[in-house]
């Protein structure tokens, strides 16, 4: 089974927002534990360029997880997400974000 992918895509009006969550996901590979060890193969955020092709996203979250169970942790578990989700809270415009899973 090949790794997945997970990029979502958030609109963020307000720039510090965005490069707290930037930092969040710099280190949430390692901060974030299942059974005490870390489980995210690789986090990153990224700050999207402002470009009509954008089209209003300003932030994109990358993630990558060795199953679908551990995914499925990270959004129903994970403390350091829930720290992310806290964050994001009420600053995320037009609803909610856009999620995009694939095979590594």
């Amino acid at each position: 089974m090949s790794p997945i992918v997970r990029l979502t895509l958030f609109k963020i009006p307000d720039p510090a927002v965005v490069q707290q969550a930037v930092q969040k996901y710099s280190t949430l590979y390692q901060e974030a534990l299942k059974d005490g060890k870390p489980y995210i193969q690789i986090s990153a955020g990224h700050v999207t360029h402002s470009d009509p092709h954008s089209r209003g996203y300003t932030f994109v979250a990358r993630t990558v997880f060795l199953s679908k169970e551990d995914m499925d942790y990270y959004d129903e578990k994970d403390e350091k997400h829930g720290e992310i989700k806290s964050l994001l809270k009420g600053k995320v415009e037009e609803g909610p974000p856009v999620v995009v899973c694939m095979d590594g």
